[in-house]
């Protein structure tokens, strides 16, 4: 497993009462797997953080033992301390900071500085733990509101707009819960990267959604052709896939690719921008952001930089296909007009739209930006900010599918998808078509 853990501390005085918070995340979807939090009496804001850097990385070692994780933290001091890139001076902290490096494996731990407002949520986790020791008690996971509280933090969207129902959310786990708790929470991750049966789907003419067959069967970098789980391979490449947001074009069905007009994101599709950077932030496992040339693309994405403090690069070989004379119509317009070319193009994936581009020629440019940034963000966690095309037939090549299997997938505008890349060249989709920020 690949696992974020965030972790805060802090004291009321300073030396004071003081406590500490922690949450531990799946790095590629931002689910949260375990939360923990502690008052420890009188202490300073460094030896609280040091203790909830500790807590954090034990509730790790219990979802997994051969984890990878990435520690985020709005201390500094620890920060820097633990990647041994500042000496510790204070004898204090030279016992916490050897006890942090004995959970895990020093190799297998990783540390990021982010901003306090990006660390919310231990926060408060560590600040109900001091509120609980006040009143004489002990901090309770079932009476948390921690990630209730960060979340409303956050801006919101006219959910109307977006027209999308909700989704139940999953409480987290807690490190005080049974064994059986802590299996069910690892089995629901692994489950995550099963491959899921789907129902067949039309194909979707709007934002280059279209008939699957039309995708060639070009060989695979990353196939998923391995069973069972191997050895240890370090922490994956993940690409977290984002649709861009609704244009004017997207509810009417109509081809919008790279070769006809470069539309703008709608009011609704703005509103999705937003709500998608919302809930990345809330994530906080985005080390960077690549887009799409394309307008609408580069709205969405410079939505989600802009919460993440991130710049954003793009490239070429994102952008969507060009549907040459098709751009513009609906379906039904194109066969009207066009019927041999479409009815070429929906046969053989070498086929091109009337004066357009052929999916096998965007299968195999997408393969390019997908070994190029592979290569150029190895270990990291990427946003790509794209279209249908581009994401669909990542999917397909990460799961080894044949073209067909993309009659089976459904994507929204500004849902979210990931997958994860190891050193073995193999590839597992953690997510797919996951809407639910925008409820």
């Amino acid at each position: 497993m690949s696992l974020v853990v965030e972790a805060d501390g802090g004291s009321r005085g300073n030396p004071g009462p003081a406590g500490y918070g922690a949450v531990v995340r799946d790095a590629a979807t931002g689910q949260v797997l375990a939360e923990t939090a502690e008052y420890i009496g009188t202490a300073t804001n460094n030896v609280a953080e040091y203790r909830g850097l500790i807590a954090g990385l034990r509730a790790a070692r219990a979802l997994d033992p051969a984890a990878t994780v990435r520690v985020r933290m709005d201390s500094k001091l620890v920060v820097e301390q633990m990647s041994g890139r500042w000496k510790i001076k204070h004898p204090g902290m030279r016992p916490l900071a050897a006890e942090a490096r004995s959970v895990l494996p020093p190799e297998a731990v990783t540390y990021e500085w982010i901003p306090r407002e990006r660390n919310k949520y231990a926060d408060r986790l560590a600040n109900e733990a001091m509120d609980a020791g006040r009143r004489g008690e002990k901090w309770r996971p079932s009476a948390s509101t921690a990630e209730l509280t960060a979340r409303e933090d956050l801006p919101t969207v006219d959910s109307a707009a977006l027209s999308v129902p909700p989704v139940p959310a999953t409480p987290p786990a807690t490190t005080e819960s049974s064994a059986e708790a802590r299996a069910a929470a690892r089995a629901a991750v692994r489950q995550a990267r099963v491959r899921q049966p789907e129902q067949p789907e039309l194909p979707e003419a709007a934002g280059g959604g279209t008939d699957p067959t039309a995708v060639t069967a070009a060989p695979e970098r990353a196939g998923g052709t391995a069973q069972g789980w191997g050895p240890d391979l370090g922490t994956p490449t993940t690409f977290v896939l984002l649709r861009h947001g609704e244009t004017a074009l997207t509810p009417l069905k109509r081809f919008s690719g790279s070769g006809g007009t470069d539309p703008e994101l709608s009011p609704a599709g703005l509103g999705q921008a937003e709500a998608a950077a919302a809930a990345l932030a809330a994530r906080g496992t985005v080390q960077d952001v690549v887009a799409s040339p394309l307008t609408r693309c580069r709205q969405t994405a410079e939505a989600v930089a802009a919460r993440l403090g991130l710049k954003v690069e793009t490239d070429e070989d994102l952008r969507e296909a060009d549907f040459g004379a098709w751009e513009g119509l609906t379906f039904a317009e194109a066969r009207e007009r066009y019927p041999r070319d479409l009815a070429a193009w929906l046969a053989d994936p070498g086929a091109a739209p009337t004066g357009g581009e052929s999916f096998a020629a965007v299968t195999r440019r997408v393969e390019r930006a997908r070994d190029r940034l592979l290569e150029r963000y190895r270990g990291r966690t990427v946003l790509l900010v794209t279209h249908v095309t581009p994401i669909k037939i990542l999917v397909r090549l990460a799961l080894g599918a044949p073209p067909e299997s993309l009659f089976r997938m459904e994507l929204s505008p500004a849902a979210l998808s990931a997958v994860a890349y190891y050193a073995d060249g193999n590839a597992s989709v953690r997510l797919f078509n996951d809407t639910a920020h925008l409820r």
